[in-house]
């Protein structure tokens, strides 16, 4: 599952530099995070970091884009093999 912030968030500027994967970025009012890099930090940390550090706990599951932890995985393997740097 992805996750995505609400419209109750503050863009107080914790989350950003805390997703491993740079899904997280500012959107036209509030910060939005792009699912298709977010893999609720699987592969990086036991808990998603941005839900750890936002302050109004406005960092739920996005309940339409289910995912399970597998693919979660997966997700995060394809993300950090494209980040890679050749050799």
């Amino acid at each position: 599952m992805a996750l995505w912030i609400t419209d109750d968030c503050i863009n107080c500027d914790v989350c950003e530099p805390e997703c491993p994967n740079e899904a997280i970025f500012m959107g036209p009012e509030i910060y939005e995070i792009d699912p298709d890099r977010c893999t609720e930090c699987v592969g990086h940390f036991d808990t998603p970091q941005c839900v750890q550090v936002c302050p109004v706990s406005c960092i739920p599951v996005r309940p339409d884009r289910v995912e399970s932890r597998e693919q979660l995985m997966d997700k995060y393997r394809q993300l950090t093999t494209a980040k890679a740097p050749a050799s």
